[in-house]
């Protein structure tokens, strides 16, 4: 008989709230969704998640009532529907967690634990919502003036490669990396939002206070997707 996981508790209702907006983002581009979540003894819960419209790693933090050690993958849809984001369940851990599932391949190549290193050449919040307003604008434009006979999906998105893999600024940061920030709500349109650029390692890591948005360098030079290679959590 399998027992199950017990669920981490959370510091208060809102952690529980925040993680399930953030889980109901990523099933929004993937209803199959997986999540890896680390908790290395401490009172910090870190849920890992990849959206795949964007090849990045999406990671948000939740705080917990008590230290916990936890290394799990289970299905982001169950994980949602575990969570008690009413409050009533400070009294215990509020139910269980989801079975773990096989991860997927991205599950055993997330970013080092440091050090990271702050990065400059990262423009200004406002100045990352304008770069992605003329990205989407661009890809309409471009879009819309194609022939009927180069209107398929492979031209479409070769466009949006095109577009979404522009560096951001004076940094090695593709702009895919900040339109995620930005759908998967971390970027705020507060121009003193705080936002920065790290690094470690063979990785880059796009930190707001609402998560971050983590991709690996490509060998040759630049920053491709994620491969296979073994990282730590």
């Amino acid at each position: 008989m399998t027992v199950p996981l017990q669920s981490p508790q959370f510091a208060d209702a809102r952690e529980a709230a925040d993680l399930a907006a953030f889980l109901g983002r990523l099933l929004h581009y993937d209803r199959a969704a997986a999540v890896r979540l680390q908790a290395g003894g401490g009172d910090a819960l870190a849920v890992f998640g990849r959206p795949p419209s964007f090849e990045v790693l999406a990671i948000r933090t939740a705080r917990l009532a008590r230290p916990e050690t936890l290394d799990v993958t289970v299905s982001a849809g169950e994980l949602l529907e575990s969570l008690d984001i009413s409050g009533e369940g400070t009294g215990d851990r509020g139910g269980t967690l989801p079975a773990p599932v096989t991860g997927p391949p991205w599950t055993g190549v997330l970013p080092p634990r440091g050090p990271w290193r702050e990065q400059v050449g990262l423009p200004r919040p406002d100045a990352l919502r304008a770069a992605l307003d003329t990205a989407v604008a661009e890809f309409r434009t471009r879009d819309e003036a194609l022939p009927d006979e180069l209107r398929t999906r492979a031209e479409r998105d070769r466009i949006g490669r095109e577009i979404w893999s522009r560096p951001v600024g004076g940094t090695d940061l593709p702009l895919r990396a900040v339109h995620a920030a930005q759908s998967l709500g971390f970027l705020r349109p507060d121009p003193d939002f705080p936002v920065s650029l790290l690094s470690a390692g063979g990785w880059l890591r796009l930190r707001t206070p609402f998560g971050s948005i983590a991709l690996r360098r490509d060998p040759a030079g630049g920053l491709g997707g994620l491969g296979l290679t073994v990282g730590h959590g």
